[in-house]
């Protein structure tokens, strides 16, 4: 267990935390959410002990030991990948090293042998023996495979560190266990294996993700972070956003009498219930759940852009159809004689190993650059609107957010009062429209770009991973904006729940050649045992 007690964060333009009071249980795994800058990152280093808080204290239970997933992955660069997993549990690792050197000595006194003996209960204490095996388990686990076990870690890429940084977190049932976006850089099958370890895991987690699948399927409770304070809800991240938002119907309805309002949260709760899986957590989650009473659930002070598309005309039957594309880029093959036809109305999720492998075909596909060979055409009636991964030029000049969309809109769109207002509702206000736009942030210039896409009125969006840099709110928007839209989408992405709710068709790109399914959902895609198969091999 983990209290907080009368934490504050004081800056001297403003205060981060206010006197905020919470308790982290055992069985327990919380999702720690907020908006971008609200400062669910720096919470987490206060609760490791990287920050000092200006007031109040952080406690764990006695003897109980607190591990953090580390983001620098250049730590351990002269460390084994095994031994870098076994120093998570410090004191397990210094008793490790302190009987290694005594037994290395030439000079073997009776004192060393008295301090070995020491050295050995404790570590037999500490399931010492179990450490190595144990270790090995989550590398594999994470498919970091043994031949790389022994290795430095200077000689792994920089995918594999991430993933030997997280079983190193992992490593020794932490009592406390802390995640800052422990999802980012891992694959579909890691990000699975992450998942059923951590709704197993017997003891405290309080993780920060983007990743809405992984907040759904992990979390027991959503801790709230909201002017300064954080307050604890039972449940997943869908429950949470869905029953704020219920409540604050709710609330605004002055005239709902409380019974109605009682009886319309109780019908909603025992439909989350219901629909909770077989997992122990989401069971356990099921029973906290049927003891919400109305008080328990409160609006959010969330703001959320509004994204919605509006095409202006549909699409004929011809949408796209790319014939035998192949390239090669700096010796190495990503694309190898891919062929797809498109029609109206697909939604498509393109997935591959490699982001660039996704990335290079969209640029193709919108004449962006050349292919080795093949052919790409666009149906007559389609017009495209392109969202790229890197925005670097986009946004390279000192020019306002109001004059950079400027360009981008009718002669009856191009006054000030529009563009405000239309800035405005993606959560641009007030004097934030003159800002430059090479100074924006990350999710600032993805609103900015998502403005610029609606404008274009196109009837086919092309998005490479359109949720990076953006918070959870931006994500539902956009997610809720697309799955609204009438028009085809060609988009890559690492979100699950995004491809799972957006996309009808689904199509796996390699070097050697695609995979593709129409009218089947991401989940159907990922459980036919035919495709599993196909996977393995395009993927390997």
């Amino acid at each position: 267990m983990i209290t907080v007690s009368d934490v504050s964060l004081q800056f001297p333009d403003r205060k981060l935390f206010d006197d905020v009071n919470i308790k982290f249980t055992p069985g327990n795994c919380y999702g720690l959410i907020g908006a971008n800058g609200a400062g669910k990152s720096t919470f987490l280093k206060i609760l490791s002990n990287e920050i000092e808080p200006s007031t109040g204290y952080v406690a764990l239970g006695p003897d109980e030991r607190l591990a953090t997933l580390k983001q620098n992955h250049f730590d351990y660069e002269d460390e084994t990948v095994i031994d870098t997993v076994i120093m998570g549990h410090k004191r397990l690792y210094e008793v490790m090293q302190e009987k290694n050197a005594i037994y290395m000595k030439e000079d073997f006194s009776d004192e060393d042998g008295i301090k070995a003996a020491e050295l050995e209960g404790e570590f037999a204490e500490l399931n010492g023996w179990e450490a190595e095996p144990e270790a090995a388990s989550l590398l594999q686990g994470l498919n970091i495979t043994e031949d790389l076990h022994s290795l430095k870690m200077s000689e792994l890429t920089a995918g594999q560190k991430v993933k030997v940084l997280l079983a190193q977190a992992l490593f020794g049932q932490p009592d406390v266990l802390l995640l800052d976006e422990p999802t980012n850089g891992l694959d579909r099958e890691s990000i699975a294996w992450l998942e059923e370890f951590l709704i197993n895991f017997d003891n405290t987690v309080i993780t920060v993700s983007h990743d809405r699948h992984f907040l759904n399927k992990v979390c027991t409770h959503m801790a709230d972070l909201d002017f300064g304070k954080i307050k604890l809800y039972v449940g997943n991240y869908d429950f949470w956003l869905e029953s704020s938002q219920l409540a604050a119907r709710l609330q605004a309805d002055q005239n709902a009498k409380k019974e109605e309002k009682v009886k319309e949260l109780q019908a909603f709760i025992a439909r989350f219930s219901a629909n909770a899986s077989k997992s122990k957590q989401a069971t356990s989650r099921k029973k906290m759940l049927e003891k919400i009473e109305l008080d328990d659930i409160q609006p959010s002070s969330r703001r959320y852009p509004f994204v919605g598309f509006n095409p202006e005309r549909e699409i004929g039957n011809d949408l796209l159809q790319v014939e035998n594309i192949s390239k090669t880029i700096d010796g190495k093959k990503i694309l190898d004689n891919v062929s797809f036809t498109l029609r109206k109305d697909d939604k498509v999720a393109f997935i591959a190993k490699d982001d660039i492998t996704t990335t290079i075909l969209f640029k193709i596909i919108m004449g962006e650059m050349e292919p080795d060979s093949g052919t790409v055409r666009w149906g007559v009636t389609t017009s495209q609107a392109y969202l790229p991964k890197d925005t670097t030029d986009e946004f390279s000049n000192n020019m306002t957010i109001v004059d950079w969309l400027r360009q981008y809109a009718s002669k009856e769109e191009n006054d000030n009062t529009f563009l405000r207002s239309f800035l405005g509702r993606m959560l641009f206000s007030g004097e934030d429209v003159l800002k430059p736009v090479n100074v924006l942030s990350g999710g600032e210039k993805v609103r900015c770009m998502l403005s610029k896409l609606m404008l274009s009125k196109a009837n086919v969006l092309v998005l490479d991973d359109p949720t990076n840099h953006l918070d959870l709110e931006s994500i539902t928007a956009l997610n809720d904006g697309l799955i609204s839209f009438s028009g085809s989408i060609l988009f890559a992405s690492h979100d699950h729940q995004f491809i799972q709710t957006t996309a009808n068709r689904i199509i796996a790109v390699s070097d050697q050649g695609v995979i593709d399914r129409a009218d089947t959902t991401y989940d159907e895609f990922l459980e036919n045992p035919t495709v599993k198969e196909q996977l393995k091999k395009i993927f390997k």
